[in-house]
C-alpha cells in the first residue's frame, strides 16, 4: 500500500501502538487483509494525524471510551500501552479509568483497572528484563 493514507496511519500507527499495534493488524492480514487496510487508513491515518488534540490527549479518551464499553480488553490494553507510549502516566490512565465508573458502572470500571493493571506489570516485567 502506497496511498498518503496508508503511509501516514502506518506511521501514526507505530508511533502510538509500536508493536502492540503491528501485531493488530498482522492478526488481521490473513482474515481480513482490506480491514486491516482500512484500520491503517481511517483511524490511524485520518482522525489520529488530525490537529486539534495531541496524542496524549486522543489516547485518554480512546481508554475512557474502551472502558466504557466494558468489553473490549484486548483493544484496552492496546491502548493503554499506547498511551504509556505517548506519554501518559499510570496515575493518569487510572484515574480516566475510576472516572468511567460514574459514566459507565463499577464493572466496566473494574475491568478497566484489571487491563491497566496487567499492562503495567508486564511493563514491569519488560523493563526489569532490560535493566
Amino acid at each position: 500500500m502506497n496511498n498518503e493514507r496508508y503511509v501516514r496511519g502506518w506511521e501514526k500507527l507505530k508511533e502510538i501502538d509500536g508493536k502492540a499495534g503491528e501485531n493488530v493488524i498482522e492478526s488481521l492480514e490473513d482474515i481480513a487483509p482490506d480491514f486491516a487496510r482500512l484500520l491503517i487508513e481511517f483511524p490511524f491515518g485520518d482522525i489520529y494525524s488530525r490537529p486539534g488534540l495531541d496524542l496524549k490527549t486522543r489516547e485518554l479518551a480512546v481508554v475512557a471510551s474502551l472502558t466504557a464499553m466494558g468489553n473490549v480488553s484486548p483493544q484496552l490494553k492496546v491502548h493503554i500501552y499506547g498511551a504509556r507510549n505517548v506519554g501518559c502516566s499510570r496515575q493518569e490512565i487510572i484515574e480516566v479509568i475510576m472516572q468511567m465508573a460514574v459514566y459507565a458502572g463499577f464493572p466496566a470500571a473494574i475491568n478497566g483497572l484489571l487491563a491497566a493493571k496487567e499492562v503495567f506489570l508486564q511493563e514491569r516485567s519488560s523493563s526489569a528484563l532490560c535493566g
